[in-house]
């Protein structure tokens, strides 16, 4: 199949002229705008992410979907991800049934554990039961796509007794993907619930992720499934040249990898280090062309079949956004097939 290209965003809050924090409603129409541009430009997909902390405005991505649905045609329209470990996996899936409906079938949802934890405690969840939530919630979520009665029994909820689950969508199977960070587990449990794998590649080079390809493709055939497509995740941003795409990224990059670092214990970002991550690394930034052929080496070196471009990585404006946004579309994505098609 040929390989096809998305953007992701967590519709990060653009600070005001006062280093304010912005308003989440406005972030949330600007996203909307953002999903418009790249549907207008031929994107394959549109991702956004779910957070439940000031600086990401979208917390019910379903919701901003079907925003963007009603003024979009061809682009798919998924989540990056949505955390099912604190939801309701019955409701999700009938949200997103609901959301394929009003999109003429371009839903898909990525489930993940998130990098964030702030939705435990909020909807009421105990982190001492990070795994068992994921684990046995993902096990519903598999039953619900079959679009059958569903029985299922765990130990995090009432169980289901040959309960019919509704609307059912025109396909006959919602499309998703398991997003995985990294361990050998989540890749495993992708292929058992025959959900294809996303890699979110965020740090390091993307080739340190071959052992994780290698396992997916193996548990694929030692679990006797048909062959599953692969996407890769990855921040990035394009200006017109090199230099401008790094100065123009670097303090908002560096703005929100210092907030995070420090909930996390980490110490600030340098600047050799933001650099080493833009030449060597999964930070995919530059003119149109530096990025094409980072992205293009990736594709080859991983061989997936879908990589999805995190372009919003901090508080950036929206004009820069969209600026990035059309480079992508227009120069990037064409890069990139004319290289693949030479490899």
């Amino acid at each position: 199949m040929a390989v096809q290209f998305g953007l992701d965003t967590f519709g990060d809050v653009p600070l005001k002229d006062d280093g304010e924090q912005g308003p989440a409603a406005e972030t949330i129409r600007n996203v909307i705008e953002e999903a418009v541009l790249a549907d207008e430009l031929g994107i394959d997909a549109f991702g956004i992410g779910e957070h439940h902390r000031a600086d990401f405005a979208v917390s019910a991505p379903d919701v901003v979907l079907a925003a963007i649905a009603g003024r979009t045609k061809t682009i798919t329209l998924g989540t990056a991800v949505t955390v099912l470990s604190s939801e309701e996996p019955v409701r999700v899936y009938e949200r997103f049934a609901t959301l394929d409906a009003v999109s003429n079938g371009r839903a898909e949802i990525t489930l993940g554990r998130g990098s964030f934890t702030e939705s435990f405690p909020l909807f009421g969840y105990d982190l001492t039961q990070y795994e068992t939530l994921f684990e046995e919630k993902l096990d519903l979520f598999s039953k619900l796509r079959e679009e059958d009665a569903v029985t299922w029994s765990g130990s995090i909820r009432p169980p289901l007794t040959d309960q019919q689950v509704y609307p059912k969508t025109e396909s006959g199977r919602l499309k998703a993907w398991v997003g995985v960070g990294g361990s050998p587990e989540s890749v495993v449990r992708s292929v058992r619930y025959g959900i294809p794998m996303a890699l979110a590649i965020i740090g390091g080079n993307a080739g340190r992720f071959a052992p994780h390809v290698d396992l997916y493709k193996r548990a694929q055939e030692q679990m006797g499934r048909e062959p599953m497509p692969l996407a890769m995740h990855s921040p990035g941003f394009v200006a017109d040249t090199d230099e401008l795409a790094t100065e123009q990224l670097y303090p908002y990059q560096k703005a929100t990898m210092d907030r995070i670092g420090a909930e996390r214990g980490w110490g600030p970002q340098s600047r050799e280090q933001y650099l080493s991550e833009v030449r060597h690394g999964s930070l995919y930034v530059g003119s149109p062309e530096t990025v094409a052929h980072r992205i293009a080496d990736a594709i080859k070196v991983l061989g997936v079949d879908r990589f999805d471009l995190k372009y919003a990585n901090g508080p950036m404006p929206h004009d820069l956004l969209m600026h990035s946004i059309e480079l992508y579309a227009t120069k990037v994505i064409p890069m990139v097939k004319e290289l693949l098609a030479l490899s």
